[in-house]
């Protein structure tokens, strides 16, 4: 055995010992063949990930609080680093494969547009008016990572790890999460049918174990560091906090993240599903609550939810007059277009194009090219 046939067994050598509902690299399935190298193909997909372009972004696209003056507040690049080590904590515990939970948690919010679930909302908007389509963060997560990347070929990840990411919706809270299996074919349908019945699409259930556990850790990576962030900057009090929610999950993002990651080891040991206990479920799902009547709703007022929609809509139809008529110097041009590939010119609409360049951007660039 020479060097590289040994480094390459070291790789694997861990995955003797993970449990029997765990994901193998050997399950691996690509879109388009190809030979591996040394790393093991989940492994392989972080790295395609962390180095694309889409990732540098992150470091300045919203979690929550848009403009924030306060350098503490979160940012997407924070949140996504949090799920990924909850999530391989869980992961860790119950003997899955925490290569291919590290992937799915670093690109499961890549297609998050610039302002959060905010701008998410006005792109959706958009895109149903000029295309008849929806359009959701977690599957432009997937076209992204799967079709606009590098420059328009995508990355060729595994499908094991676009699935995790197109189900990881972490908007969708369950007690019990059990993995359904697929074959490519099922993934390419269900990820095109959610473009046409986006509804019936938050239903869809990640393929393997792993990608259940980057699903709950989602919600557990931002429903207590969007507290701490809330009340860094005045806009509620730990106190505000139902006593009913706190006696259970505690009051500190450390003690809520403690409690439903050891709850959730406790009750998915050696089980083929994900689960919590129903006294932490419950508690849970009423801190949610709270967090979106105390925090998400008015995180952005009436003023600001304006502005940020005339101006994205202005955009889009600045920059598709700039493609329909090939005004090279727009900036879809000179930062996007001209370095994408014959197939992605050729097979994508104008419409498509402005949508993808849009979603994106990161805040500060969005809110320059507003003022331009």
């Amino acid at each position: 055995m020479d060097v590289l046939e040994q480094a390459k067994e070291n790789f694997l050598n861990k995955e003797k010992s993970l449990s029997p509902y765990a994901c193998k690299s050997s399950d691996a399935i690509r879109l388009r063949k190809e030979k591996e190298d040394i790393r093991p193909p989940y492994f392989h997909d972080t790295d395609r990930i962390i180095h694309s372009l889409s990732y540098t972004r992150y470091m300045d696209k919203t979690q929550v609080f848009t403009r924030s003056e306060n350098d503490h507040v979160s940012k997407r690049i924070t949140h996504v680093q949090l799920v990924s080590k909850i999530a391989r904590t869980i992961g860790r515990a119950l003997s899955l494969n925490e290569d291919l939970i590290e992937a799915i948690a670093l690109g499961h919010d890549i297609g998050h547009t610039p302002l959060g679930h905010v701008g998410e909302a006005i792109l959706n908007e958009i895109s149903l008016r000029e295309l008849g389509e929806a359009f959701a963060h977690n599957i432009q997560s997937v076209r992204h990572l799967m079709i606009v990347e590098h420059d328009g070929r995508g990355l060729n990840l595994s499908i094991q790890v676009l699935d995790g990411i197109m189900c990881h919706n972490g908007e969708m809270l369950d007690s019990t999460y059990v993995p359904m299996k697929k074959t490519k074919e099922e993934f390419l349908r269900e990820y095109h049918d959610s473009y046409l019945h986006f509804e019936d699409s938050v239903k869809n259930r990640p393929m393997t174990l792993e990608g259940c556990v980057v699903r709950i850790s989602d919600i557990i990576g931002y429903i207590g560091r969007d507290i701490e962030d809330a009340i860094a900057i005045g806009r509620i009090h730990r106190e505000d906090i139902p006593q009913e929610i706190t006696s259970v999950l505690g009051t500190t993002n450390k003690e809520i993240v403690n409690t439903i990651v050891l709850d959730i080891i406790q009750n998915s040991m050696n089980q083929p599903y994900i689960q919590m206990s129903s006294s932490v479920f419950s508690s849970l799902l009423a801190l949610k609550k709270f967090n979106y009547q105390s925090i998400y709703r008015p995180s952005t007022t009436k003023q600001e939810l304006s502005f940020y929609k005339e101006g994205m809509n202005q955009l889009f139809q600045r920059y598709l007059l700039d493609v329909e008529e090939n005004h090279k110097d727009s900036v879809i041009y000179e930062l996007f277009l001209k370095n994408q590939c014959k197939e992605y010119l050729d097979n994508t609409s104008n419409k498509r194009k402005v949508i993808d360049f849009i979603a994106g951007m990161t805040d500060d660039f969005f809110l320059k090219e507003i003022q331009k």
